[in-house]
């Protein structure tokens, strides 16, 4: 799979369902561009049971998010009004009522495809009929896109493994930290902590303090 590391994240219009009770056309990441950090997270399906999880917990850390002045889009193969639906239903019945964020719907699959986390693929059999070989719905794929609307981080999962929210936060106090102070940010970095100038004096002078 080609890396979208250091690459312009894809371009795309999609529906979307935003406010947990709006759906509007033509959802666009270029809004952000100049503007916001972008988190851009894939989940597979509406109406399952890690995902439910997952998009809460964005959801609980959404102020956190935005301190850092950075926008939470979710993303599944499913149709805008599924989205809406399962925004309807209360959290103990499953559902993700009171999630905020944009939730961008992907029921042709073509924007899983562009940032390489659809989990199947569509080949000619004998017949020259299209058929899915695995499932085709999204892994598990998550981007950190900078105010450039360029890709600094991603991380994908298969598809029963959730993610850590917490670690996406770290990634982009990583991320502005080295932007602010143009210091790089060794293992296990937090917010907070030293961090070092990428020369071999800053690696020793970091090393022999740790």
């Amino acid at each position: 799979m080609r890396s979208l590391i250091g690459k312009k994240a894809p371009l795309f219009k999609a529906s979307a369902v935003v406010n947990g009770n709006e759906i509007v056309e033509n959802f666009s990441l270029e809004q952000y561009i100049g503007k916001k950090y972008v988190v851009f997270f894939f989940y597979p399906m509406d109406f399952t049971f890690v995902c439910p999880t997952e998009l809460h917990a964005f959801q609980e850390k959404l102020a956190e998010f935005e301190k850092r002045n950075t926008a939470v889009i979710g993303c599944s193969v499913d149709s805008e009004h599924s989205h809406l639906a399962w925004l309807n239903t209360p959290k103990k019945d499953g559902g993700i009522q009171g999630v905020k964020y944009p939730i961008v719907s992907d029921f042709s699959k073509s924007i899983s495809e562009k940032f390489g986390v659809l989990a199947g693929a569509y080949t000619p059999d004998e017949n020259g009929d299209w058929v899915c070989e695995g499932t085709p719905v999204a892994f598990r794929g998550l981007f950190l896109i900078d105010k450039e609307g360029t890709v600094r981080h991603c991380v994908i999962n298969d598809l029963p493994l959730g993610r850590n929210v917490d670690e996406v936060l770290r990634m982009v106090d990583a991320l502005q930290h080295f932007e602010e102070y143009g210091e790089v940010c060794p293992a296990n970095w937090t917010k907070g902590k030293d961090a070092l100038q990428a020369t071999e004096k800053g690696v020793a002078e970091y090393l022999s303090k740790h």
